[in-house]
């Protein structure tokens, strides 16, 4: 009987090895995303006007992946966070990532792109341009909130600079959370949004289920 239960604990004991120096486990999905309840609080909350002019803007002035210590930088943070798991340090470079837009499953970081939710050039039409480029470099590199997602490059870029009222997520299941990650942002960062905006999130938040 002893040589028995000896036995089941030394299994018990090699999984729970394994499993500690397998691929990391990660979240998979941004902080903070709030609910359908507190996300149309907040959509509500916003105030709304026409967007800025684009006369300045340069991605240069919102300096992003900045080093977070231990050879990382914002980048590979998100990658290491959003992955099903991850093999590397950083710089990572294999793993297996869902891209939550178009619920592909990719194993090669260079197919994963960082998505700014609230896009860089968006965020300047809607209040970032009277920013100091300290704060602006915060919002670029915000890990806090659910600004940064890890999706496919190819959904990253056919969204560009577009707001909810021109682009959602290919996948349908997707824009619940995205609107409601969309209100977070502009919400924690003080933006404001436009008409078609916010009665295009309205829509997407009052279709989620949760």
């Amino acid at each position: 009987m002893l040589k028995k239960l000896m036995s089941v604990a030394l299994v018990a004991l090699l999984v729970w090895i394994s499993a500690s120096f397998d691929a990391t486990p990660v979240s998979a999905f941004p902080p903070n995303i709030p609910s359908k309840a507190d996300a149309l609080t907040k959509l509500n909350a916003l105030t709304v006007k026409n967007e800025g002019s684009m006369t300045g803007y340069s991605r240069d002035l919102f300096p992003h992946w900045s080093s977070q210590g231990s050879g990382c930088n914002t980048r590979h943070i998100v990658l290491k966070r959003d992955a099903d798991s991850v093999v590397d340090e950083c710089p990572v470079a294999t793993g297996s990532w869902y891209s939550y837009y178009d619920g592909i499953t990719f194993t090669s970081a260079s197919d994963i792109d960082i998505d700014h939710v609230v896009p860089l050039a968006e965020a300047w039409r809607s209040g970032a341009s009277s920013w100091t480029t300290t704060k602006r470099q915060s919002f670029a590199n915000d890990l806090n909130g659910p600004q940064l997602i890890a999706v496919s490059a190819s959904s990253n870029r056919s969204k560009g600079d577009q707001d909810p009222s021109t682009w959602q997520p290919p996948r349908t299941g997707a824009r619940c959370a995205y609107a409601k990650m969309w209100v977070e942002t502009k919400s924690r960062w003080g933006l404001s949004l436009q008409s078609a905006e916010k009665s295009a999130l309205t829509t997407a938040i009052n279709a989620c289920s949760y």
